[in-house]
Protein backbone atom coordinates (compact mmCIF):
# COMPACT_ATOMS: atom_id res chain seq x y z
CA UNK A 1 0.00 0.00 0.00
CA UNK A 2 1.34 3.71 -1.06
CA UNK A 3 0.59 7.13 0.05
CA UNK A 4 1.52 10.27 -1.59
CA UNK A 5 2.99 13.46 0.00
CA UNK A 6 3.08 16.91 -0.98
CA UNK A 7 6.45 19.19 -0.74
CA UNK A 8 5.90 22.88 -1.49
CA UNK A 9 9.00 25.29 -2.26
CA UNK A 10 9.74 28.57 -3.79
CA UNK A 11 10.49 28.79 -7.22
CA UNK A 12 14.22 30.41 -6.04
CA UNK A 13 14.82 27.34 -4.26
CA UNK A 14 14.10 25.59 -7.54
CA UNK A 15 16.43 27.35 -9.53
CA UNK A 16 19.00 27.00 -6.65
CA UNK A 17 18.57 23.67 -6.76
CA UNK A 18 18.48 23.38 -10.27
CA UNK A 19 21.94 25.13 -10.38
CA UNK A 20 23.76 23.00 -8.26
CA UNK A 21 22.51 19.53 -9.75
CA UNK A 22 24.32 20.97 -13.16
CA UNK A 23 27.47 22.20 -11.37
CA UNK A 24 27.62 18.94 -9.66
CA UNK A 25 26.97 16.68 -13.00
CA UNK A 26 29.82 18.91 -14.20
CA UNK A 27 31.99 18.42 -11.25
CA UNK A 28 30.99 14.43 -11.71
CA UNK A 29 32.25 14.89 -15.61
CA UNK A 30 35.28 16.13 -14.37
CA UNK A 31 36.07 13.56 -12.00
CA UNK A 32 35.29 10.55 -14.51
CA UNK A 33 37.49 12.13 -17.19
CA UNK A 34 41.05 12.34 -14.80
CA UNK A 35 39.82 8.87 -13.62
CA UNK A 36 39.22 7.27 -16.74
CA UNK A 37 40.57 9.56 -19.48
CA UNK A 38 44.00 8.59 -21.75
CA UNK A 39 46.99 9.22 -19.52
CA UNK A 40 48.23 11.41 -21.82
CA UNK A 41 45.94 14.20 -20.45
CA UNK A 42 47.19 16.04 -17.86
CA UNK A 43 45.41 17.95 -14.91
CA UNK A 44 46.49 21.22 -14.74
CA UNK A 45 44.82 23.78 -11.78
CA UNK A 46 42.53 26.39 -13.66
CA UNK A 47 43.66 29.71 -13.42
CA UNK A 48 40.67 31.77 -11.69
CA UNK A 49 41.13 34.82 -14.01
CA UNK A 50 40.89 32.99 -17.35
CA UNK A 51 37.15 31.38 -18.25
CA UNK A 52 36.93 28.16 -19.16
CA UNK A 53 34.91 26.03 -21.83
CA UNK A 54 33.37 24.01 -18.78
CA UNK A 55 32.07 27.00 -16.89
CA UNK A 56 28.32 27.37 -16.01
CA UNK A 57 26.97 30.22 -17.97
CA UNK A 58 26.15 32.80 -15.39
CA UNK A 59 22.56 33.32 -16.21
CA UNK A 60 21.52 30.15 -13.93
CA UNK A 61 23.21 31.71 -11.33
CA UNK A 62 21.30 34.88 -11.68
CA UNK A 63 18.10 35.76 -9.55
CA UNK A 64 14.62 35.92 -10.74
CA UNK A 65 11.63 36.43 -9.88
CA UNK A 66 9.94 34.30 -6.98
CA UNK A 67 7.21 31.78 -7.67
CA UNK A 68 5.48 28.88 -5.24
CA UNK A 69 5.19 25.41 -6.98
CA UNK A 70 3.91 22.42 -5.87
CA UNK A 71 4.66 18.43 -7.04
CA UNK A 72 3.03 15.14 -5.40
CA UNK A 73 5.16 12.39 -5.19
CA UNK A 74 4.51 9.00 -4.45
CA UNK A 75 6.28 7.64 -0.69
CA UNK A 76 8.15 4.77 -1.13
CA UNK A 77 6.68 1.42 0.87
CA UNK A 78 8.59 0.59 4.25
CA UNK A 79 12.16 -1.75 3.74
CA UNK A 80 10.83 -5.19 3.95
CA UNK A 81 12.21 -7.41 6.41
CA UNK A 82 15.45 -9.85 5.34
CA UNK A 83 13.83 -13.45 4.87
CA UNK A 84 15.83 -16.28 6.92
CA UNK A 85 18.16 -19.03 4.96
CA UNK A 86 15.97 -21.85 4.26
CA UNK A 87 17.57 -24.64 5.77
CA UNK A 88 17.22 -27.93 3.72
CA UNK A 89 15.37 -30.71 4.81
CA UNK A 90 17.41 -33.30 4.27
CA UNK A 91 19.68 -32.69 6.97
CA UNK A 92 18.84 -34.50 9.63
CA UNK A 93 17.53 -32.54 13.07
CA UNK A 94 18.65 -33.11 16.80
CA UNK A 95 15.80 -31.84 19.08
CA UNK A 96 15.90 -29.89 22.04
CA UNK A 97 12.98 -29.03 24.06
CA UNK A 98 13.21 -26.60 26.38
CA UNK A 99 10.16 -26.40 28.76
CA UNK A 100 8.97 -23.20 30.65
CA UNK A 101 10.06 -22.81 34.39
CA UNK A 102 7.93 -22.72 37.32
CA UNK A 103 4.71 -24.69 34.98
CA UNK A 104 2.08 -25.52 37.75
CA UNK A 105 0.71 -29.29 37.02
CA UNK A 106 -2.70 -28.20 35.41
CA UNK A 107 -1.61 -26.47 32.69
CA UNK A 108 -2.21 -27.73 29.40
CA UNK A 109 0.10 -27.79 26.47
CA UNK A 110 -2.21 -25.91 23.31
CA UNK A 111 0.91 -25.97 20.79
CA UNK A 112 4.64 -25.18 20.07
CA UNK A 113 7.05 -22.44 18.99
CA UNK A 114 9.83 -24.13 16.86
CA UNK A 115 12.84 -22.65 16.24
CA UNK A 116 15.95 -24.38 13.67
CA UNK A 117 18.99 -23.00 13.41
CA UNK A 118 21.80 -24.01 11.27
CA UNK A 119 24.85 -25.80 13.01
CA UNK A 120 28.26 -27.77 11.73
CA UNK A 121 30.16 -30.20 13.61
CA UNK A 122 33.87 -30.22 12.65
CA UNK A 123 34.87 -33.50 10.76
CA UNK A 124 36.64 -35.84 13.27
CA UNK A 125 38.68 -38.81 12.40
CA UNK A 126 37.62 -42.26 14.11
CA UNK A 127 39.40 -45.52 14.78
CA UNK A 128 37.99 -48.40 13.30
CA UNK A 129 38.73 -51.36 16.02
CA UNK A 130 38.33 -54.93 13.86
CA UNK A 131 38.23 -57.90 16.59
CA UNK A 132 38.58 -61.50 15.73
CA UNK A 133 38.00 -64.06 17.74
CA UNK A 134 39.96 -67.16 17.97
CA UNK A 135 39.01 -70.47 18.77
CA UNK A 136 40.67 -73.77 19.79
CA UNK A 137 39.09 -76.93 17.73
CA UNK A 138 39.83 -80.05 18.44
CA UNK A 139 39.35 -82.13 15.41
CA UNK A 140 40.40 -85.74 17.71
CA UNK A 141 42.32 -86.70 20.80
CA UNK A 142 45.31 -85.81 19.43
CA UNK A 143 45.29 -82.73 16.81
CA UNK A 144 43.27 -79.23 17.62
CA UNK A 145 43.33 -76.35 15.23
CA UNK A 146 42.76 -72.68 15.69
CA UNK A 147 39.49 -70.82 13.84
CA UNK A 148 39.76 -67.57 13.55
CA UNK A 149 37.28 -64.92 10.82
CA UNK A 150 39.54 -63.49 7.95
CA UNK A 151 40.26 -60.56 7.67
CA UNK A 152 38.72 -57.70 5.74
CA UNK A 153 40.54 -56.72 2.62
CA UNK A 154 41.98 -53.43 3.39
CA UNK A 155 43.33 -50.48 0.74
CA UNK A 156 47.04 -50.40 1.73
CA UNK A 157 48.23 -54.40 2.76
CA UNK A 158 49.68 -54.14 6.02
CA UNK A 159 48.56 -50.21 6.51
CA UNK A 160 46.12 -48.27 8.98
CA UNK A 161 44.71 -45.81 6.90
CA UNK A 162 41.20 -47.37 5.63
CA UNK A 163 39.91 -46.00 2.48
CA UNK A 164 37.85 -43.04 3.83
CA UNK A 165 40.77 -41.59 5.17
CA UNK A 166 42.40 -41.97 1.93
CA UNK A 167 39.63 -40.57 -0.53
CA UNK A 168 39.28 -37.69 2.12
CA UNK A 169 43.16 -37.16 1.59
CA UNK A 170 43.02 -37.10 -2.45
CA UNK A 171 39.48 -35.16 -2.28
CA UNK A 172 41.14 -32.35 0.03
CA UNK A 173 44.36 -32.15 -2.31
CA UNK A 174 42.74 -32.28 -6.04
CA UNK A 175 39.22 -30.98 -5.16
CA UNK A 176 39.89 -28.68 -2.48
CA UNK A 177 43.48 -27.56 -3.04
CA UNK A 178 44.66 -28.12 0.42
CA UNK A 179 47.93 -28.85 0.23
CA UNK A 180 49.67 -32.24 2.30
CA UNK A 181 51.37 -29.93 4.78
CA UNK A 182 48.04 -28.14 5.46
CA UNK A 183 46.28 -31.11 5.77
CA UNK A 184 48.65 -32.35 8.25
CA UNK A 185 48.37 -29.22 10.19
CA UNK A 186 44.65 -29.41 10.46
CA UNK A 187 44.78 -33.20 11.42
CA UNK A 188 47.08 -31.80 14.47
CA UNK A 189 44.10 -29.39 15.84
CA UNK A 190 41.99 -32.87 15.94
CA UNK A 191 44.82 -34.35 17.89
CA UNK A 192 45.91 -36.33 15.46
CA UNK A 193 49.57 -36.01 14.49
CA UNK A 194 50.61 -37.80 11.24
CA UNK A 195 53.61 -37.07 9.37
CA UNK A 196 54.05 -35.69 5.97
CA UNK A 197 55.95 -38.57 4.42
CA UNK A 198 53.62 -41.00 6.03
CA UNK A 199 50.49 -38.93 4.05
CA UNK A 200 53.01 -39.29 0.70
CA UNK A 201 53.13 -43.01 0.88
CA UNK A 202 49.46 -43.07 1.71
CA UNK A 203 48.99 -41.07 -1.53
CA UNK A 204 51.60 -43.09 -3.42
CA UNK A 205 49.49 -46.37 -2.42
CA UNK A 206 46.10 -44.99 -3.20
CA UNK A 207 47.16 -43.86 -6.66
CA UNK A 208 48.17 -47.30 -7.31
CA UNK A 209 44.89 -48.89 -6.36
CA UNK A 210 43.13 -46.12 -8.63
CA UNK A 211 45.34 -47.04 -12.07
CA UNK A 212 42.41 -49.77 -12.75
CA UNK A 213 39.91 -46.70 -13.33
CA UNK A 214 42.57 -44.78 -15.26
CA UNK A 215 42.61 -47.50 -17.97
CA UNK A 216 38.87 -48.24 -18.01
CA UNK A 217 38.53 -44.45 -18.66
CA UNK A 218 41.43 -44.63 -21.30
CA UNK A 219 39.66 -47.06 -23.37
CA UNK A 220 36.35 -45.23 -22.75
CA UNK A 221 37.54 -42.32 -24.25
CA UNK A 222 39.55 -43.94 -27.36
CA UNK A 223 36.57 -44.91 -28.89
CA UNK A 224 34.38 -42.11 -29.55
CA UNK A 225 34.49 -40.49 -33.20
CA UNK A 226 35.47 -37.07 -32.15
CA UNK A 227 38.43 -35.62 -29.71
CA UNK A 228 40.15 -32.86 -28.65
CA UNK A 229 43.18 -32.73 -27.37
CA UNK A 230 45.79 -29.87 -26.09
CA UNK A 231 49.00 -29.74 -23.61
CA UNK A 232 49.32 -27.64 -21.06
CA UNK A 233 53.03 -26.84 -18.80
CA UNK A 234 53.35 -27.48 -15.39
CA UNK A 235 56.40 -27.28 -12.82
CA UNK A 236 57.69 -30.60 -11.87
CA UNK A 237 59.64 -31.67 -9.11
CA UNK A 238 61.98 -34.76 -9.72
CA UNK A 239 64.90 -36.36 -7.54
CA UNK A 240 67.02 -35.33 -10.65
CA UNK A 241 66.93 -31.84 -9.34
CA UNK A 242 65.84 -31.41 -5.92
CA UNK A 243 65.67 -27.91 -5.26
CA UNK A 244 64.85 -27.16 -9.01
CA UNK A 245 61.93 -27.79 -11.28
CA UNK A 246 61.86 -28.68 -14.60
CA UNK A 247 59.02 -28.09 -17.12
CA UNK A 248 56.69 -31.19 -17.90
CA UNK A 249 53.20 -31.54 -19.30
CA UNK A 250 50.19 -32.18 -19.12
CA UNK A 251 48.17 -33.79 -22.25
CA UNK A 252 44.18 -33.20 -22.24
CA UNK A 253 41.98 -35.54 -24.71
CA UNK A 254 38.40 -34.24 -24.33
CA UNK A 255 35.44 -36.09 -25.34
CA UNK A 256 33.14 -33.31 -25.44
CA UNK A 257 30.30 -35.28 -26.21
CA UNK A 258 30.68 -37.85 -23.47
CA UNK A 259 31.84 -34.91 -21.24
CA UNK A 260 34.98 -36.98 -20.93
CA UNK A 261 38.58 -35.72 -19.66
CA UNK A 262 41.59 -37.81 -19.72
CA UNK A 263 45.17 -36.35 -18.53
CA UNK A 264 48.45 -38.23 -19.43
CA UNK A 265 51.12 -36.71 -17.85
CA UNK A 266 54.30 -36.75 -20.48
CA UNK A 267 58.14 -35.21 -19.99
CA UNK A 268 58.02 -32.66 -23.35
CA UNK A 269 55.95 -31.98 -25.80
CA UNK A 270 56.60 -33.78 -28.66
CA UNK A 271 54.67 -36.12 -30.49
CA UNK A 272 55.70 -39.20 -28.51
CA UNK A 273 53.24 -38.60 -26.05
CA UNK A 274 50.13 -38.15 -28.16
CA UNK A 275 51.30 -41.30 -30.94
CA UNK A 276 51.43 -43.38 -28.09
CA UNK A 277 48.11 -42.46 -26.55
CA UNK A 278 46.34 -42.42 -29.92
CA UNK A 279 47.66 -45.21 -31.59
CA UNK A 280 44.25 -47.22 -31.55
CA UNK A 281 42.44 -44.28 -32.02
CA UNK A 282 40.24 -43.98 -35.17
CA UNK A 283 37.92 -40.77 -35.28
CA UNK A 284 38.61 -37.27 -35.77
CA UNK A 285 41.11 -34.85 -33.63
Amino acid sequence: MTSTETITISKQEFEQLKAENAWLKHQLAELKRLIFGAKSERYIAPNPDQPTLFELPEETLVEKPQEEITYTRTKPDNKKQPLRLEIPSHLPRKTEIIEPENLPEDAKKIGENITEVLEYEPASAYVRRIVRPKYIVEQNDEETRIVTAELPTLPIPKGNAGASMLAHILVNKFVDHLPFYRQVQIFKRQELHVPESTIGGWFNATCKLLEPLYDSLKAKILLCKYLQADESPIPVLTNDKPEATHKGYHWVYYDPWGKLVLYDYQKSRGREGPDEMLKNFIGFL
